[in-house]
């Protein structure tokens, strides 16, 4: 496993270990945006570049990366707090700043980095997406692929085919869920639920009336999955419940 340098402390990592994964462990905090434990890495979002020496490298030469995606080395030494990579952050927040100028997690980001303002031009009509892709990449993730990023520059936004309610969308809610800034809308009722422009049947426990999951999503987790949509659409209070009955009816070995 090999042994590496952030900021100065000494830690030891998984062979297939990131420079993120080698700063958590040496309680090293490195600011993100696009990833998600579980997801592939992207670097989309380039909040998390650090400085890194590969060993034998000149004495003061570093490299720019992003954290999230690159590969720790033996002998590595990671800098995450030099002032080319706050430098860098800042400007990275400044444009999201200017995109997305009423979204608090940025407004946070940018207020810890020493932004109140953003020094560009403010969008015309603010938007709290700030397009990290996690929405889409989960949805791929899933199998689904029901939603992605379209058109360039500031009119890019995340959109279902044509902008009209998706066919493949299962209403699992990933993408709502995932967004850092909870900038996807849903509806949910006991009957339906709507995201993305269209309506969901929702299946209730048959015992305690709780809406649980979208039909659509559990026949596609059945499918890919082999578990019965009847475990799916038990709620968790009565799978407790099952659990305390059962418990109860235990004898107690001593």
């Amino acid at each position: 496993m090999p042994t590496l340098e952030v900021n100065g402390r000494r830690v030891t990592v998984a062979e297939d270990a990131t420079i993120l994964d080698a700063a958590r462990a040496a309680a090293v905090p490195v600011p993100t945006l696009c990833h998600f434990d579980g997801l592939e890495p992207w670097g989309g979002c380039r909040l998390c570049v650090v400085d890194m020496a590969e060993a034998g490298w000149d004495a003061g030469w570093f490299k720019m990366v992003t954290a999230c995606n690159h590969p720790v080395r033996e002998g590595m030494r990671v800098v995450t707090d030099s002032e080319r990579v706050l430098a860098t952050r800042r400007v990275v927040l400044d444009l999201l700043l200017a995109r997305c100028p009423e979204a608090p997690l940025v407004q946070r980001l940018a207020r810890e980095h020493g932004i109140e303002r953003t020094s560009y031009v403010p969008r015309a009509e603010p938007d709290d997406c700030i397009l990290c892709g996690l929405c889409t990449r989960v949805c791929d993730h899933i199998g689904v692929s029901a939603i992605s990023s379209v058109n360039r520059g500031w009119g890019r936004e995340i959109s279902p085919p044509f902008d009209e309610p998706p066919p493949d969308c299962i209403g699992c809610l990933a993408c709502a869920e995932i967004c850092p800034t909870s900038c996807i809308p849903y509806e949910t009722s006991n009957l339906r639920r709507k995201i993305w422009g269209r309506e969901f049947e929702m299946l209730r426990d048959p015992k305690t009336g709780e809406a649980v999951i979208t039909r659509a999503q559990a026949e596609h987790f059945a499918q890919r999955s082999g578990v019965p949509i009847a475990y799916m659409e038990s709620s968790d209070t009565s799978k407790r419940r099952v659990m305390a009955t059962t418990f109860a009816k235990l004898q107690v070995v001593k």
